[in-house]
């Protein structure tokens, strides 16, 4: 079902053949995203990715998004800590119309300086926007407070200061040294057939440039208690965000750790949904998620309450916590957990977007494909007790941090509550 080739100029292009889907997604990723970024080029790779969008020496930027709506498709990009991905999607028999767009965008944007600068303003009007979402700066203060200093604890958006440092020469010379080849991969899925979407790439892609592989600086720790970070700030409700710095994408605890967050937080029967939610009604919403990098990870528990409910909810936190470091699920709650997380991958399967997006992330995040028949396995294999080992693990004061946006003008007595 998955087929992988190298180039001969050091591109991947990987597939999945899903004959029965009337659609196909195609991706090009590249191995480079906000923690590669100096501190000084901070948002280097977001502003990148706005630009291919802009225009190219065939197309003007409407030609672009026209020259793929107007055959029924989209097109979109993102930037992550780790990765840039330029996505499209259409009818399987206008794969050669989606190929060419996104490789013009790739090879030939123009970076012309004014719409550099429209953009540069563009970019600090969503940086504005996400200020005034308490839910999204909150998530900012965490990473600040998890990695400070550090590019993993850097906007992804960049900031004012260094938008407008960022001039046309150091764009491109950004680019031309990132996007290479070697960290440069396709990813197909839906109605295709593996070796004509090889042949086709290799017809258009003789032009992408070589070099070096680019390298992130590591994180370092030197946490020793739990830290919180209050913004004062005049809102209707508190937003917090509670991170536990945990374990890299490639540590085997992590098949564990994903059935703790899923009985924690995840879903509508997990803990924290039942307890904080259902039986008090102290939040609309509360929710527990993993992110994990190649040398660190985070499991975050966001809500959104009012600020007299902030100490309840933190000692009922803190409490569920505390619960998975004593205590073995049962096999009831941890069977539930299991099947869901399963369930969640079988379903996933059915989208060519999603399997055109695992494809991405596991040749640029382990080097190879994972099969959800290997990952199902590992998950089958974890044990209950498990559970509470990576719980004691991680569940620990010098790994807690709390951001909050809160109309709160003091931290005073949250420590304690945070510590139990």
């Amino acid at each position: 079902m998955y087929k992988v080739s190298k180039l001969n100029n050091g591109l991947t292009v990987a597939t999945s053949e899903m004959p029965h889907m009337s659609s196909v997604s195609l991706g090009l990723w590249v191995g480079v995203g906000g923690r590669y970024e100096p501190a000084k080029l901070n948002g280097v790779c977001h502003f990148i990715e706005h630009l291919l969008f802009k225009g190219t020496k065939r197309r003007s930027a409407r030609q672009i998004s026209q020259d793929i709506e107007g055959i029924g498709g989209y097109l979109n990009a993102f930037t992550s800590e780790e990765i840039t991905c330029y996505h499209s999607k259409a009818c399987h028999d206008r794969f050669g119309e989606l190929l060419d767009v996104l490789t013009d965008m790739f090879l030939h944007s123009r970076f012309d300086p004014a719409d550099i600068q429209k953009e540069r303003d563009v970019i600090k009007e969503e940086l504005a926007m996400y200020l005034d979402q308490p839910q999204h700066q909150v998530q900012e203060i965490l990473n600040e407070t998890l990695w400070p200093d550090q590019p993993l604890g850097r906007p992804l958006t960049g900031t004012e200061k260094t938008l407008d440092y960022l001039t046309r020469s150091r764009l491109v010379d950004y680019q031309r040294e990132n996007y290479v080849t070697n960290r440069t991969l396709f990813t197909a899925a839906g109605r295709l057939n593996h070796q004509q979407v090889v042949k086709a790439i290799s017809r258009v892609t003789a032009r992408f440039p070589q070099g070096n592989s680019p390298a992130f600086v590591p994180v370092t720790d030197s946490q020793q208690k739990p830290t919180i970070r209050l913004f004062t700030k005049k809102t209707e409700q508190t937003q917090m965000a509670l991170g536990i710095r945990t374990c890299s994408r490639h540590d085997p605890r992590r098949f564990a750790l994903r059935l703790l967050n899923t009985m924690l937080g995840e879903n509508m029967s997990s803990r924290l949904f039942q307890v904080v939610r259902e039986d008090r009604g102290l939040a609309y919403s509360i929710y527990s998620s993993l992110n994990y990098f190649d040398d660190t990870g985070i499991l975050t528990i966001s809500a959104g309450l009012d600020v007299a409910n902030l100490n309840k909810t933190l000692k009922l936190i803190r409490h569920e916590l505390d619960q998975f470091t004593q205590e073995i699920p049962s096999i009831a709650e941890f069977r539930r957990a299991r099947d869901y997380i399963i369930g969640q991958i079988d379903l996933g399967l059915e989208s060519t977007d999603s399997q055109m997006m695992m494809l991405g992330e596991q040749l640029l995040g382990y080097g190879k494909i994972i099969l959800p028949a290997e990952i199902k396995r590992h998950l089958s294999a974890v044990k209950p007790g498990e559970i509470r080992d990576v719980a004691r693990a991680f569940f620990r004061p010098e790994r807690i941090n709390l951001a909050l946006v809160s109309p709160l003008k003091s931290d005073r007595g949250l420590l304690k509550t945070l510590c139990g």
